[in-house]
């Protein structure tokens, strides 16, 4: 009876996996359907250096926090710092954090899905590719995107940002601050979830 149900519970998680995988699937493809109709929206924003500090992240004129889209792309200006310095670049992410900073578990999620992988957050600037390891050009230009999701719940917000080295495009979840009128950064950013690695890396290619 024991080996029956191991046999039974592995066949259970198998399909749960591959349910999950096709749901995920489907959410991604939804995604890049809405980002393509008209009704979605985008913003670019172009730095001519990242940041490196508070100070200089404050400097920006992005640094008001007054649209979803402003705090969207600071956010992955800001993490692209973090190979250099990790704890400024956490300081960096309390600031768009705004009333909730970087918990100690955020922070530990941070440096599992950068550490060796620090491509992740360069891929979503312009002229990155898997070919040239994600080496973006200079300045760095971001787009990011709205659907007609992106605000369903009042003072809450989901952009979007395009990885070259992934099919789809990855969220970046956002809250308002009624009092300021800021937006500020929720969580652990999903975009830093795994794409495609380097080419330079990649002993297959």
């Amino acid at each position: 009876m024991g080996l029956f149900d191991n046999v039974v519970g592995t066949l259970k998680s198998g399909v749960t996996r591959e349910i999950k995988k096709q749901v995920q699937g489907a959410v991604d493809g939804a995604v890049k359907e809405v980002i393509k109709k008209a009704d979605s929206k985008k913003e670019k924003f172009v730095f001519q250096s990242l940041p490196s500090s508070v100070t200089e992240l404050n400097a920006l004129p992005e640094a008001t926090l007054d649209s979803a889209f402003k705090t969207a792309a600071l956010t992955i200006a800001v993490l692209c710092n973090y190979e250099k310095d990790p704890e400024e670049t956490i300081a960096m992410l309390d600031v768009l954090k705004g009333p909730e900073p970087t918990s100690n578990l955020e922070k530990s999620q941070i440096k599992d899905r950068l550490t060796g992988k620090y491509y992740k957050t360069f891929s979503f600037f312009e002229g990155a590719t898997v070919d040239n390891s994600y080496t973006p050009n200079t300045p760095y230009t971001i787009t990011v995107y709205q659907t007609a999701h992106s605000f369903t719940e009042e003072n809450w917000a989901t952009m979007y940002v395009k990885s070259s080295g992934a099919d789809s495009p990855r969220p970046i979840k956002l809250r308002k601050k009624p009092s300021s009128g800021q937006w500020f950064l929720i969580g652990v950013p999903p975009c830093l979830a795994d794409i495609r690695i380097p080419k330079s890396e990649d002993k297959w290619a």
